[in-house]
């Protein structure tokens, strides 16, 4: 194993920074996190990865599986929304690749993660879930305690903070 004795202020080891979205606006504050460590690093590689969850694609999938195109009519939404809610958002320096998962949460970050060998995650603390927010958020859990790479965990909370400044 490889050991970093001390980095300089202007040295990271970031990459390659994975987003992780479920499009609440705790992932949207924390989107402006992943792309300042993007940005602090030349040639680094932003990835913004949205898992929507196994139960839910089945439900869909089964209920209107008679619908015409329906799978590329979601992939043409969430584009759109990733448009909207991030790609509008990057320096015009940065790019950002964006790759849609069906799963469980958690496994699929840490997938995506361990085979894009992702040096950094950034994921909001609490998703969409109110009673997720009760604990420290279910899916941020799991991925912190189970990652293999640095992960930057953003609480909602803390832009308020930042406006009291």
């Amino acid at each position: 194993m490889k050991m970093i004795n001390s980095l300089k202020p202007t040295e990271t080891t970031f990459q390659r920074i994975l987003f992780c979205t479920d499009f609440s606006e705790n992932a949207n504050f924390a989107f402006s996190f992943a792309v300042d460590a993007a940005t602090r690093c030349p040639g680094s590689q932003l990835y913004l990865l949205h898992v929507i969850p196994e139960t839910e694609a089945q439900f869909w999938e089964s209920y209107i599986y008679e619908v015409e195109d329906v799978d590329a009519k979601a992939e043409h939404d969430i584009n759109e929304r990733i448009d909207n809610t991030y790609r509008s958002r990057l320096p015009e320096n940065l790019e950002m690749k964006v790759e849609f998962r069906v799963g469980k949460d958690y496994q699929e970050i840490l997938a995506f993660s361990r085979e894009n060998q992702i040096n950094l995650i950034v994921i909001g603390r609490h998703g969409h879930n109110a009673l997720q927010g009760a604990f420290f958020g279910k899916v941020t859990e799991k991925v912190v305690r189970k990652a293999d790479c640095a992960v930057l965990v953003v609480p909602l909370s803390y832009r308020e903070r930042l406006n009291n400044s």
